[in-house]
């Protein structure tokens, strides 16, 4: 998987000037369907409307991702939550399937901390046990959507294809290879996806860490000591970076 990044004309001039003005123009356009969205989510979901969480940016460094909620936040008699399949609404299936539910990652693109196209933002829990050569492919800005996401990744590819995805769109960014891409993802919206529930559905194991502690490639020590830095991460908004103690086993 170890390739020299090589940046094109395009990515380094070109590339965030698109994501702006597009991003800015198509929030403009949208804004009846985010009032109706939100409105059908208050009536459909209830409390709040947009859902939050800390990912990996470029280079590693968190941000604040914007959702479309999809879920409640029903628990049990313990207090602990419901499982997925439980708490998604017929909205919220709505939602997934057609990936309204990302839109409103369009602020996260106007403030310069996605791209329309590029990797998809992971979760923090996963990344820090990415090796060097894999984290190389989230170097630059995460996506709205990006080549793992039309080529399966959202629950058909295994967290290798996804790696080797994302690390061949990485090597090479250029205008017409993302053009491709948005085609693609017009493709994948209108044809059937059974990723319409998240983990629920996934055909591969949807968390990446949760892959490697079922598949014995590393330690419930080492899973533990990972949700714990993903943490302090967190808390200090701080970066992903490589962590040799954390590596899974070849």
């Amino acid at each position: 998987m170890e390739f020299k990044r090589k940046k094109t004309i395009y990515e380094c001039v070109f590339k965030r000037f698109f994501d702006f003005f597009i991003s800015l123009v198509a929030i403009l356009l949208l804004l009846p369907l985010f009032l109706i969205l939100i409105i059908a989510s208050k009536i459909s979901i209830g409390g709040k409307v947009f859902f939050c969480q800390y990912r990996p940016g470029k280079n590693g460094k968190v941000f604040k991702l914007i959702k479309f909620r999809s879920m409640t936040n029903e628990i049990d008699e313990n207090g602990v939550l419901l499982p997925d399949s439980q708490r998604i609404t017929k909205f919220g299936k709505f939602l997934r399937k057609t990936s309204l539910d990302e839109i409103p990652q369009l602020f996260n693109i106007l403030a310069g901390q996605m791209a329309i196209v590029g990797p998809r933002p992971r979760l923090v829990k996963d990344m820090v046990f990415y090796s060097n050569e894999v984290l190389v492919a989230y170097s630059v800005r995460p996506g709205l959507t990006g080549k793992s996401q039309v080529s399966g990744g959202r629950s058909e590819s295994s967290w290798e294809q996804i790696f080797e995805d994302d690390l061949s769109y990485c090597k090479k960014i250029t205008f017409f290879g993302d053009i491709k891409i948005l085609f693609q993802t017009v493709k994948a919206i209108f044809s059937h996806d059974s990723s319409s529930e998240g983990a629920s559905s996934s055909k591969r194991e949807y968390y990446y860490a949760d892959y490697l502690l079922k598949t014995n490639k590393i330690s419930q020590e080492q899973y533990n000591d990972g949700l714990k830095l993903s943490e302090e991460i967190i808390k200090n908004k701080g970066a992903v970076k490589f962590n040799e103690n954390l590596q899974p086993n070849t």
